[in-house]
């Protein structure tokens, strides 16, 4: 369904708070150890895939993947990341894609197994797992990012005020700290620059939203 408002226009986006990769994540049960043996298996048969509800951004990379790579990635909904971990733990689906933040715990103790992180760069939070890009699939890119947003047609000079202050405290020591325990990588942007941001995501995703029928 579409929605009631156009997500560029209808806003004034201010400034670029951060980001945080998602993991696509597969259970030891499945037997999947890379992202490349996972590609390789989607190619073959049917994997279920699950993600923390409809039109998450997990379900959203699901079926980016399935649509850059032909992969035969079948979609498992759930209300929440929670009891998607719970059925991934038992090996009841073999895959999982979600922000990272969630799991580095039960992948440091071998419960889960990290196959890529979804952003341009390797997540502070897990170094050692690579890359969407490293692995040769650049279109795979796809992070939760944070930003800060108002009505449109803002004055210029509040829009000016509000990112100064808001890459201001970007930069802190004490921010930045909290922003790496939980995943994020902050990020200060000019104004423009992030309005160019939503507009390049709005083209890149809505075409895979639409095509799969995805609604919240």
């Amino acid at each position: 369904e579409k929605a009631p408002y156009d997500p560029v226009a209808a806003f004034t986006h201010i400034a670029y708070l951060g980001s945080a990769p998602l993991v696509v994540m597969a259970s030891k049960e499945s037997g999947i150890k890379s992202f490349g043996e996972l590609l390789a298996k989607a190619q073959k048969e049917r994997v279920d895939f699950g993600s923390g509800g409809p039109g998450s951004v997990g379900h959203i990379h699901g079926e980016l993947t399935r649509k850059v790579t032909g992969a035969n990635l079948v979609h498992v909904p759930y209300r929440g990341g929670a009891p998607m971990t719970t059925d991934l733990l038992a090996g009841i689906i073999p895959v999982g894609i979600d922000v990272i933040t969630a799991y580095v715990q039960y992948f440091k103790t071998g419960q889960l197994v990290p196959l890529a992180v979804t952003g341009t760069a390797r997540s502070p939070l897990m170094p050692e797992v690579p890359t969407v890009v490293e692995l040769g699939q650049p279109k795979l890119v796809l992070e939760n990012f944070f930003g800060l947003s108002g009505p449109a047609k803002l004055p210029a000079d509040m829009v000016a005020k509000l990112n100064a202050a808001c890459n201001e405290v970007l930069v802190m020591p004490e921010v930045q700290k909290k922003m790496v325990d939980l995943g994020i990588v902050g990020k200060p942007e000019t104004t423009a620059k992030f309005d160019n941001f939503v507009k390049e995501q709005v083209g890149v995703l809505g075409p895979t939203v639409k095509g799969a029928g995805i609604k919240l």
